[in-house]
């Protein structure tokens, strides 16, 4: 019996080394890594940029209390925050205690408790977090949740509608809900949450955790639609693999949190700090955003291609394949053909690879994956152009 508790479902895989978007078990067998730790590798494996900022860190200071100044983390606050509207950046150690945070931080705020929240989101698993989530297989069993969120279906403009009164103080969302299925949020429905949220003095918290850092092929996800938000959250990409998480939010919101309303002890320690400084000096460039959307075009076209009868959905480098069927054996068999993936609810294939992903690894994955639905595969084609 093993001495960890069985909160995962574990697979059969003993990850031991990694490079780039290739990982290798403990009996050498390698893969191509289309997780990305669940959209947290961001450079993928090993980056130089992660090594180098981990060793030069660790050789001078790993941990000092938030009872310190940090010129570092407000040199990291002021590379998120650049060319946005926000002012302010909170840290954290994950994307759960990021989302507490804004939930903190809104409530304090408006001083109203209500916030609305929608189906098939996922906000984390702490009570908080977990309260938030759209999902009930999350919240099942834990007995009375916070009683203060109100959920509506997503991208349904007239239950929005209905669900607001004066007791509202914020909207939480995501922009694409990574573990409700792929869904993208329609522009009706962001011009409808902006001119509610305008409109009624109300909030808006985008949980930016899997869709920030490049992942969609801006910096921020929201960026691509008509929502300015007051608060994001941030973590999984911005550590590039080192835990670190990340609220930013406007200068309205500045005196709401003084000292003592809120802390952490281990959150935007040194070495947190100096990874998530090395991933947005790469991935915080105009060259690199590019790279991304045209390996994102790529990737939509050649999957449409090879995959005539399936739907493809998503954004950037976060990809979905809706499928008719439940795709757990899918998955199954792709890591056995040397492909690691993930779902997006019970019928969706998810595609999470490194934004570092080649072309080259692209077409390698989309052949496993159209061998795996039984569909021909088209990509069998040398000289492939490789975006780097």
């Amino acid at each position: 019996m093993s001495t960890l508790f069985p909160n995962y479902a574990r697979r059969p895989v003993h990850l031991v080394e990694g490079k780039g978007t290739i990982v290798t078990d403990n009996n050498g067998k390698e893969y191509l890594d289309f997780t990305s730790g669940i959209a947290v590798l961001s450079l993928g494996h090993a980056h130089p940029a992660i090594v180098e900022a981990i060793q030069r860190q660790s050789e001078k200071l790993w941990h000092t209390s938030n009872l310190f100044e940090s010129p570092e983390q407000e040199k990291l606050a002021s590379s998120l925050i650049k060319e946005t509207h926000f002012a302010h950046a909170f840290f954290c150690n994950s994307g759960a205690e990021a989302n507490e945070a804004a939930i903190k931080l809104a409530r304090k705020h408006t001083g109203k408790h209500v916030i609305i929240t929608f189906e098939n989101s996922f906000h984390g698993r702490t009570f908080g977090a977990m309260s938030a989530t759209g999902q009930e297989k999350v919240r099942n069993g834990f007995g009375p949740l916070l009683e203060t969120f109100r959920t509506v279906p997503f991208n349904d403009i007239e239950k929005l509608g209905a669900a607001i009164d004066e007791s509202v103080g914020a909207i939480m969302l995501e922009i694409i809900q990574g573990e409700g299925g792929v869904n993208q949020i329609t522009p009706a429905f962001t011009r409808a949450i902006a001119d509610i949220c305008k409109s009624k003095g109300i909030l808006l918290i985008v949980d930016e955790v899997q869709t920030g850092i490049g992942r969609t092929g801006t910096r921020y996800a929201f960026e691509q639609t008509v929502l300015q938000p007051d608060i994001i959250t941030l973590a999984k990409g911005l550590g590039g693999g080192f835990p670190i998480g990340a609220m930013l939010g406007t200068s309205e919101l500045h005196d709401t949190f003084g000292p003592g309303t809120h802390g952490t002890t281990f959150g935007g320690n040194p070495l947190a700090v100096a990874v998530a400084q090395a991933v947005l000096d790469n991935i915080f460039t105009n060259e690199f955003l590019f790279a991304i959307n045209e390996k994102s075009s790529y990737f939509m076209d050649k999957l449409k291609e090879a995959l005539p009868a399936y739907k493809i959905v998503g954004s950037g480098l976060i990809l979905g394949i809706i499928c008719p069927d439940e795709v757990a054996p899918y998955i199954t068999q792709a890591e056995q053909a040397g492909l690691l993936l993930v779902a997006a609810g019970p019928n969706v294939i998810r595609l999470l690879p490194p934004l570092t992903v080649t072309t080259q690894e692209i077409n390698q994955a989309i052949n496993i994956i159209a061998s795996i639905l039984r569909v021909p595969s088209m990509l069998q084609v040398p000289g492939t152009r490789n975006i780097i």
